[in-house]
């Protein structure tokens, strides 16, 4: 079964339109004026840590201030994992201290973004976790012996300094090991360029912000079955 896309982009919003046997199976808009901040990556500055709550306000440059909770600090879930009862936020955080964030949740009404220490950059074939060195499969792989496969192919290609972990997508099945490494590169070469960032620029600062809607379409949404795109844009 072919796919065929359809991307119309106006001065306001981006609309995608993902189309079988032509029939609309999904619907994607982003309007210019409010696009999304979830998975952008920030230098926050503690604005004022809450005890009481386990949590802290983060000052990200944004008008209402985000939202940290100690669950979402990945100092704190490792040692979770360890067994370890975790460290209290006031002796993780202080105010004024700067800190890497990233928006896991947009800002809704009154409320303020959500945001999370452990830090994700999606690739095409790859999701980078700079911080966590294992190796996931998205669920939508549903063989185990699919899974073990790309999980060692991926393994392999990895250098053996390697520190980061990767969640491997569903694009990666049919990928070729240039795909992997290209992708593996791209990734390494994101990250250590928003590490340079950290120490350039004051917090609060955007270090990393996702790609636009349209070019999100041809990240996530185009392979062999797509047929045609068709664009009203240049």
């Amino acid at each position: 079964m072919s796919d065929d896309l359809l991307v119309n982009i106006t001065p306001q919003e981006t609309r995608v339109a993902l189309i079988q046997q032509g029939a609309v199976q999904e619907l994607h808009i982003e309007r210019t004026a409010s696009r999304g901040r979830a998975g952008n990556i920030y230098l926050g500055k503690v604005a004022r840590v809450l005890p009481g709550m386990q949590s802290a306000f983060i000052d990200i440059g944004l008008e209402r201030a985000a939202f940290l909770h100690v669950a979402d600090i990945w100092e704190a879930r490792v040692q979770g994992t360890q067994g370890s009862p975790p460290t209290p936020i006031e002796k993780l955080l202080f105010d004024g201290q700067s800190l890497l964030v990233q928006v896991v949740k947009d800002p809704i009404g009154t409320k303020g973004a959500r945001l999370s220490t452990q830090i994700s950059i999606a690739g095409r074939m790859l999701v980078y976790l700079p911080q966590d060195p294992h190796i996931g499969i998205s669920q939508r792989i549903g063989d185990e012996a699919e899974r073990e496969l790309l999980r060692e192919r991926l393994q392999k290609l990895l250098p053996a300094e390697e520190k980061g972990g990767f969640i491997i997508r569903t694009m990666a099945e049919d990928a070729s090991e240039a795909d992997l490494i290209m992708d593996v590169a791209y990734l390494r070469k994101t990250w250590d360029h928003i590490l340079q960032e950290t120490k350039r620029q004051p917090a609060p600062a955007l270090l990393y912000q996702d790609l636009s809607l349209a070019q999100r379409v041809l990240r996530d949404f185009v392979s062999e079955e797509t047929a045609c795109i068709h664009i009203d844009s240049r």
